[in-house]
């Protein structure tokens, strides 16, 4: 059985891509949670996983380590991972690899944080920018496919690596246009999507450093965390 080693579940957007997706398709494997603090002065991350970072797929000896990697990994052992047919497919893998490469502002705009809502003080062009993509895209996706997923009827690979947007958005209350703004409740909605962030919410670990960042550019409006 798989072993995945993730961080946080309230913070962690790259680990939440691949956990959601393996819940998604009924992929057996256990998890290893290393919490981000964990990592601070013993490197305790590092001892588990070849970068230093998560998510890392332990498979006996196989150490399959980045959210893109390892979906590939489990993209040859499992169907289902990528949408069919292989123009399908060719989307929705530019699609995510997109996001594993782009969307610089709101990233760091907007840091994860499943627990807390935020009022912004402001939007800034660049992520306004990311915003307008995103509408773009999901609606491509959706109008290609048919929905109510990127890929078509099911939940897929490129709908994992939007899953954390889709939470951005309820976090710091960020609007995008109709069909996108259902696309990210639907998303939200799905089974693997709710226990993570319910698990997200139960947590009581807390990284000064995320605290920071996500209060940075807006007023906490409400903690809903254990």
């Amino acid at each position: 059985m798989y072993e995945l080693i993730i961080a946080n579940k309230n913070y962690s957007s790259w680990s939440m891509r691949p956990w959601v997706l393996m819940r998604a398709l009924d992929i057996e494997f256990s998890e290893r949670l290393l919490p981000f603090h964990l990592n601070h002065g013993d490197g305790a991350i590092a001892r588990h996983t070849p970068a230093g970072r998560v998510p890392c797929l332990v498979d006996g000896e196989t150490r399959v380590w980045d959210s893109l990697a390892i979906v590939e990994y489990l993209a040859e052992r499992h169907v289902g991972v990528w949408p069919m047919p292989a123009s399908d497919r060719a989307w929705a893998r530019s699609a995510a690899a997109e996001m594993h490469s782009g969307f610089q502002a709101l990233r760091n705009d907007c840091s994860m944080n499943i627990g807390i809502r935020v009022r912004m003080h402001s939007q800034s062009p660049a992520l306004q920018s990311d915003l307008r993509r995103l509408e773009t895209l999901w609606a491509e996706g959706l109008d290609r496919h048919g929905g109510p997923y990127l890929g078509g009827a099911r939940f897929t690979a490129v709908d994992a690596f939007f899953a954390p947007v889709a939470t951005r958005l309820q976090t710091y209350g960020l609007v995008v246009a109709s069909p996108a703004a259902a696309y990210a409740r639907h998303v939200l909605l799905h089974e693997a999507v709710r226990e993570w962030m319910e698990a997200g919410v139960r947590e009581t670990f807390r990284d000064a450093s995320h605290e920071v960042d996500c209060l940075a550019s807006g007023e906490l409006l409400q903690d809903l965390r254990a």
